[in-house]
């Protein structure tokens, strides 16, 4: 019978190198490899805690609301920083049906009372913890009850965008669009609206 993961690793030692924004181990282990050997391996681990992002879409003009805002580690790997995302944040002990609602009205200024969530994903499993949930709501102009543009004291200055759903995939195919939750949705929904219609 076969052994469960759990039954194949074994925590020798766990170290905590930072703790600050959120937090970093260095974690120690054995794992019972496909040949039956125990192998000794060191990985570190960054915990921000789980997450939900969602795509508007009106489904009466077919556009959907993405966000532009300044991402620090995108600009230090040669990008200009300035990422065209789709509205997302951490859960922060909320449902994530709840944190999802609260942040596209924080960021878009969109109120939506139903969110659909439609998968979940690990976005960097090789090293980050977190979860994501991802969801579509609809939108229309009634929706609209604030400026949106996040919390400035958080650090947000998010600009709010509006754009056809097929120029939103062009920009994905032209690189203008990188973000690897907002690309997910993007694909999930064309797909979705492919299959609708065949």
């Amino acid at each position: 019978m076969p052994l469960n993961t759990a039954e194949r690793v074994r925590i020798i030692d766990t170290e905590t190198l930072s703790d600050d924004w959120y937090v970093l181990k260095k974690t120690t282990f054995e794992f019972l490899r496909s040949d039956n050997v125990w192998q000794r391996q060191s990985r570190e681990t960054y915990d921000r805690g789980n997450g939900a992002t969602a795509l508007l879409f009106d489904p009466a003009r077919e556009t959907v609301v993405l966000t532009r805002q300044f991402r620090l580690p995108a600009f230090v790997n040669g990008h200009d920083g300035m990422l065209i995302e789709a509205p997302a944040g951490l859960l922060d002990a909320a449902s994530p049906e709840e944190r999802i609602r609260a942040e596209l009205e924080e960021e878009t200024g969109y109120r939506v009372r139903d969110v659909e969530k439609v998968f979940e994903a690990f976005m960097s499993p090789g090293s980050v913890t977190e979860k994501l949930y991802f969801f579509v709501a609809h939108y229309d102009s009634a929706s609209k009850v604030a400026e949106g543009g996040g919390v400035a004291s958080e650090g947000e200055d998010i600009e709010v965008i509006e754009l056809p759903l097929e120029q939103a995939l062009a920009m994905v195919a032209r690189g203008e669009i990188v973000d690897g939750k907002t690309i997910m949705l993007l694909q999930h929904l064309a797909l979705r609206l492919a299959s609708a219609s065949a």
